[in-house]
């Protein structure tokens, strides 16, 4: 049984945690995010410590629990710290450039793809000779931001037996051997 949701919270100097009727709201210097709170989750704040704590010992109070628990600690670190994730474009002639917070793909289609980031997260397309270009997002929503790297993975998913896609930085792909292993 995970016991996630007892895990004090630590709040840091610049954030300011706001906590009525069943809404919680973060504020740092990075960005305002705010998230609805089920009714039986209670929140404390004391001094520089957020706790959370349950009404009763029913199974989806126990699930919220942890659940609102994690959500509440990526909202405090996204205001304070904010995220980061990189992607690879891997293939022949795959390119990534913004221009604004629009970015157009050449991903071996016969067309290129545009795609609009929102406002909230900031974005910069690297390319270096000799090596695969390079998409950094940058945001202080952690929901927003792997929703909009999931989205663009899924113009091109990496393919199991070159590996050519957009994968992220750092992953590991399980290539399979193809026809010739067979004999």
């Amino acid at each position: 049984m995970s016991r996630i949701g007892f895990l004090p919270i630590e709040i840091p100097e610049k954030v300011s945690v706001e906590y009525k009727d069943n809404s919680v709201k973060v504020k740092g210097p990075l960005g305002e995010l705010h998230q609805e709170i089920h009714p039986s989750i209670s929140i404390k704040v004391e001094e520089n410590i957020l706790k959370l704590e349950r009404a009763n010992e029913e199974k989806d109070s126990k699930s919220m629990h942890g659940l609102y628990r994690s959500l509440i600690n990526n909202m405090v670190k996204g205001v304070s710290e904010g995220f980061t994730i990189q992607q690879e474009l891997v293939g022949v002639g795959y390119k990534a450039e913004n221009n604004g917070q629009i970015i157009e793909f050449a991903l071996g289609y016969s067309h290129p793809i545009f795609f609009k980031i929102p406002d909230e997260i900031q974005v910069e397309c690297k390319t270096e000779r000799r090596n695969n270009p390079i998409i950094t997002l940058k945001s202080y929503d952690k929901q927003l931001l792997g929703q909009v790297a999931a989205k663009i993975r899924s113009f091109r998913p990496p393919e199991p037996y070159k590996g050519k896609g957009i994968k992220f930085v750092g992953e590991q792909l399980r290539k399979k051997s193809g026809k010739s292993a067979s004999v």
